[in-house]
């Protein structure tokens, strides 16, 4: 297909930069197969000119595209689309090796948040919240540090959510058990196999049954995927641990498609995505599904501390009467002190700017690593 029949608009008065613009409908036109895989995009000068934008707006969004594995650049040739959407297998191995980063510890000591701002914000909170930070906080948490999290998520990671969907617990494996009773211990939960040891303990310790699914370079093997009749699926797209591998663009939607049948849920473990070395965000799940199917998890133990065990949940919108029914009568498990910190931490930009700061560093490294 010739690039003038295709009007990609680009808005200059819009907060939303150019290149992220652009990238959004190469790759909304790369999913609806409108560049089917193999197919080359037009230069990045085409586009520019076309779009009245510079060649270097489109070089960032077609890099974006390179990072999240829907298109390859291919030496003296241009750039080709390896996303495909049939199948679930990326076409060509050679982005692996970034994405394939293997590690042996939670906590990388250049990713410490800087313990003189963590100090000065509790300071701040002690002097403005005064004796209202020893009062309860609301089972499901403070409405500050939900509001904060709302916040984030849509700026940030493309989640749109209601603060009512944003459940705050002690943790991860807290959270685990949580889900474990809103679903139900009659379910079959599959994991990535190697995982995390302990969400498999958890879902153990609730006895519950569990399936493991063999891990591939590019995310969960299509055969295992496809022959597994669980009803929930546990998984970290990005950075899985142990392993170090990540989801390619292709692994992903068939993830969503396997949930489409059966009523089936994905648990989106997403402990580690902020520290990506792309110049965004890795895409979450629960931004692309439509059908309301993906429960997703983050903690602050990696971005901030790993003494720091608070954690939250987004849950479907279709979820959240039955969690008010059956678990909304169990008690915030976080301090609403530490609640109010991390609301500060998230409201001020502290939190965004650490987050900047060690993404750059790991960019940087992974340059060097490649020179």
């Amino acid at each position: 297909m010739l690039y003038n029949q295709m009007k990609y608009v680009i808005d200059l008065n819009t907060h939303v930069p150019a290149y992220q613009q652009l990238y959004l409908q190469v790759r909304e036109d790369i999913v609806n197969g409108i560049y089917p895989a193999g197919s080359k995009l037009p230069s990045k000068r085409t586009v520019a000119l076309n779009c009245n934008i510079s060649t270097v707006t489109v070089e960032h969004a077609y890099a974006l595209l390179s990072d999240e594995g829907y298109i390859e650049a291919r030496e003296r040739s241009g750039f080709f689309v390896i996303f495909r959407a049939d199948d679930g297998f990326v076409s060509s191995p050679v982005s692996n090796t970034l994405r394939r980063i293997s590690t042996n510890k939670h906590v990388d000591a250049n990713d410490a948040f800087p313990f003189s701002v963590l100090a000065k914000t509790m300071r701040k909170v002690i002097s403005e919240a005064g004796e209202g930070m020893l009062e309860r906080s609301p089972n499901l948490g403070t409405i500050e540090l939900r509001e904060a999290i709302r916040i984030y998520l849509a700026q940030n990671r493309g989640i749109l959510a209601d603060t009512k969907q944003i459940i705050i617990g002690s943790g991860s494996e807290y959270l685990y058990s949580l889900i474990v009773e809103l679903l139900g211990r009659d379910k079959v939960y599959a994991l990535e196999s190697p995982s995390y040891k302990k969400i498999e303990q958890v879902y153990n310790a609730a006895d519950v049954r569990t399936t493991l699914l063999a891990l591939d370079t590019d995310g969960i093997k299509s055969t295992a995927l496809r022959s597994c009749t669980a009803d929930v699926l546990h998984i970290s797209p990005y950075r899985s641990f142990p392993s170090g591998v990540t989801a390619s663009a292709s692994k992903r939607h068939e993830y969503m498609r396997w949930a489409a049948t059966h009523n089936r849920y994905i648990i989106e473990d997403d402990f580690e995505s902020e520290f990506t070395v792309s110049k965004k965000p890795e895409e979450t799940l629960f931004s692309h599904t439509a059908d309301d199917n993906v429960i997703y998890m983050n903690t602050f133990s990696k971005t901030i501390s790993p003494s720091l065990r608070i954690g939250y949940m987004v849950l479907p919108k279709h979820l959240v009467p039955e969690f008010q029914k059956k678990l909304g009568f169990y008690s915030c498990t976080v301090p609403t002190f530490m609640q109010y910190v991390l609301a500060k931490l998230l409201n001020n930009g502290d939190f965004e700017r650490h987050i900047n700061r060690v993404r750059r560093k790991k960019r940087a490294t992974s340059r060097s690593c490649e020179d």
